[in-house]
């Protein structure tokens, strides 16, 4: 499998920062069209993750291991056409769910027809260009992102979550069902800090009046003040078989979004639960889009790799985080790169810089922090990496420039590294002072080297 790593989301995910990504998995037996694509997503779209692959057996075997938002595939490839493959994928219980676009550039009658029947989602005219694609699944994943497909049921009869779960089913819901509240709390509690947003829930369902220690009424309350998710993060939808006016102000006084009463009306009961997870989705949405603009703001928009704002800004939270120590921290300058601008222009230095960000993003470690520290000046931050395991990193961040070719133009780097050790001794401060003197000491040696600062 061919992985594009985007440093942005790979790092920050861990650290509880952007962590609303999405992943889609690209299935093309054209290596060419697979990297065009891959490319296209990289520059233009921060916060999806692109998988590729060249045939459905594996497009399979990585929807195995790895959950998606969305799978493109072109109808040709060498094992099965496309429309089998969504089939494939619409059969196993794991994947069933998961949105499926045919890129094509003929999709005619007869293809949009079994199309459907494999239960294709959407189509793609490939002869409008990668551009156009990236712009397309941009759009679909920000209008489904958070689309209701878990639902967290609370219910301590086995007859009547029997009936909801169907009902809800149906409707290609995925349905959990818990006999009391404690339990889901507990579930809930776990699923707090949990990265993966496949196991999160949509929404919770709860009878109001559970028999037990905990009741419904105590869990949403639990979810409001103890969990801290509020009505649009985490939609709640009480179940009750009283809707006095005292009993509905209790729901809504505890945090209800709505109730419904027992016994349920199939129609009633899904139109409020859509009605209920749109509220979370247009939430999700509005966080994402926060989030991805804080995300640019932190952004080098040459290079794209961090600025110089997002290690004063968080370097230092990174640097105390006892869970990524020790941290090499390197810096890196372009030799002699005064002389590119000067003799080539500066719109020859801008492809190098972005070129030179590229090499460096793609070639460290997928935790890696990479930053445009100044003008032709690098800094990586590596959380769990010692001086000693980071020189072999710096040495093929080294080759991978000197073999670069941007227009004619050939440069090399010079690398300073320190460390901050488990004990968080240096500090940030201090550690990139030590690697720019190391960086000094690369530069005066004769450049294209790498130097390790001493302990000292």
């Amino acid at each position: 499998m061919e992985h594009i790593s985007d440093s942005h989301t790979a790092f920050l995910s861990p650290s509880g920062r952007f962590n609303i990504s999405s992943r889609i998995l690209i299935v093309d037996s054209s290596p060419s069209a697979r990297a065009m694509i891959t490319r296209s997503f990289e520059r233009a779209a921060a916060l999806i993750q692109c998988d590729a692959c060249g045939s459905a057996t594996e497009a399979l075997q990585h929807l195995e291991k790895q959950h998606y938002d969305l799978v493109t595939t072109s109808v040709m490839l060498p094992d099965m056409d496309g429309l089998e493959l969504c089939r494939k994928i619409r059969e196993d219980s794991k994947t069933h769910l998961i949105p499926v676009i045919i890129i094509s550039g003929n999709a005619d009658e007869r293809l949009l027809r079994e199309g459907f029947s494999a239960g294709v989602t959407d189509y793609f005219d490939k002869t409008r260009g990668h551009g156009e694609l990236v712009c397309f699944i941009s759009n679909y994943l920000e209008r489904t992102f958070g689309a209701a497909h878990r639902v967290l049921l609370v219910e301590d009869s086995p007859t009547v979550a029997t009936v909801i779960r169907n009902m809800l089913q149906k409707q290609g819901m995925h349905v959990v069902h818990l006999a009391n509240a404690e339990e889901a709390f507990n579930l809930l509690k776990e699923l707090q800090n949990s990265e993966d947003t496949a196991e999160q829930f949509d929404i919770v369902v709860t009878d109001f009046h559970l028999e037990d220690q905990m009741t419904g009424g105590d869990l949403l309350s639990a979810i409001r003040t103890q969990l801290q998710k509020s009505p649009q993060e985490l939609p709640v939808l009480v179940m009750t078989g009283n809707d006095g006016i005292e009993q509905q102000v209790e729901f809504f006084t505890a945090g209800a979004n709505d109730y419904i009463v027992k016994p349920a009306v199939e129609q009633v009961l899904v139109a409020r639960i859509k009605s209920l997870v749109l509220i979370r989705q247009q939430y999700l949405t509005l966080e994402r889009q926060k989030q991805q603009m804080e995300l640019l703001s932190l952004t080098d928009n040459l290079t794209g790799t961090f600025n110089r704002r997002y290690l004063s800004t968080h370097g230092i939270s990174l640097a105390t985080n006892r869970d990524s120590l020790p941290m090499a921290v390197m810096i890196l300058d372009i030799d002699h790169f005064k002389s590119v601008n000067d003799t080539r222009g500066h719109m020859s230095g801008d492809k190098v810089l972005i070129n030179v960000g590229q090499a460096l993003r793609q070639n460290v470690p997928a935790d890696a922090v990479t930053i445009r520290y100044g003008g032709e000046e690098f800094c990586i931050l590596l959380p769990g990496v010692g001086q000693q395991q980071a020189e072999p990193i710096c040495e093929t961040l080294r080759n991978k420039v000197k073999q670069m070719d941007t227009e004619g133009i050939s440069v090399t780097l010079s690398i300073g590294l320190s460390e901050i050790d488990a004990q968080g001794v240096p500090d940030l401060e201090t550690a990139l002072n030590k690697a720019d003197v190391a960086l000094y000491s690369a530069k005066k040696s004769g450049r294209d080297r790498v130097v390790v600062a001493s302990p000292s």
